[in-house]
């Protein structure tokens, strides 16, 4: 398949057409952000390990049922992925309190939250990703009653499948962001899922080993992510 125009560059990946219409390759960078792009930095091997731990992420919830985009590793930072109509919608679920729900309601950071919660956000970098509601999407037309039953069902069998991964790992999977979009009219996993997009801490210690190292200035970032993924048996070399 041949990789053709630049089609999009975001904070951490550029988009390329192909000569396929329904296929496209993602280039993973080593382009770091936090804050909406406040803070940006560039980590060595980061979008080798984000592209090889994307494609082991998304193998395993292929293999469990759960529809997604990606097809194949095309290189170390590359990947090719079905063509989605993307829902401007993120998809939240937290197991454990932490982030911005620690911010929003005062809680202490790291209480289980049983049963988990599901939350939504407008992918709008402008406004903040601001959180929004069920009645939004449905008002503004950004995806159908059962267009978002469908993503809240299949952000809870991520969930299943991940939890489970990640505790043979001694890891808490403490929250994560999904995206999905629509293929020939099917909801399907799109995006990705790395330490980037969920927060992973170490059961018996809570060090945390994702994104948040970046944010709060913890240093290791690429280590960690490396860490987890030696983890769950991810092959970087």
């Amino acid at each position: 398949m041949e990789k053709r125009e630049l089609l999009y560059t975001g904070k951490a990946k550029s988009v390329y057409a192909t000569d396929d219409a329904d296929h496209l390759v993602i280039l993973f960078r080593n382009d770091t952000s936090a804050f909406d792009g406040k803070k940006v930095e560039q980590l060595d091997r980061k979008g080798m390990v984000n592209n090889k731990f994307n494609a082991f992420i998304m193998e395993k919830l292929a293999a469990a049922g759960i529809p997604v985009h990606q097809e194949k590793l095309l290189s170390d930072n590359e990947s090719l992925v079905k063509r989605l109509t993307m829902i401007p919608v993120e998809c939240v679920v937290r197991n454990f309190a932490a982030g911005s729900l620690v911010r929003r309601l005062g809680v202490e950071e790291g209480k289980e939250l049983l049963p988990p919660t599901f939350e939504l956000f407008l992918k709008n970098d402008a406004l903040g990703d601001p959180m929004v509601n069920e009645y939004h999407v449905r008002s503004f037309g950004w995806a159908t009653d059962e267009q978002l039953q469908r993503m809240k069902e299949l952000s809870f069998k991520v969930n299943e499948v991940l939890k489970q991964l990640f505790d043979g790992g001694n890891m808490l999977l403490v929250d994560f962001k999904l995206e999905f979009g629509l293929f020939h009219g099917d909801i399907v996993l799109g995006d990705e899922f790395s330490p980037d997009g969920c927060r992973l801490w170490d059961k018996d210690t809570r060090k945390k080993l994702d994104k948040d190292r970046f944010r709060q200035g913890l240093g290791g970032v690429v280590e960690a992510y490396e860490e987890v993924g030696h983890r769950l048996g991810v092959k970087f070399d």
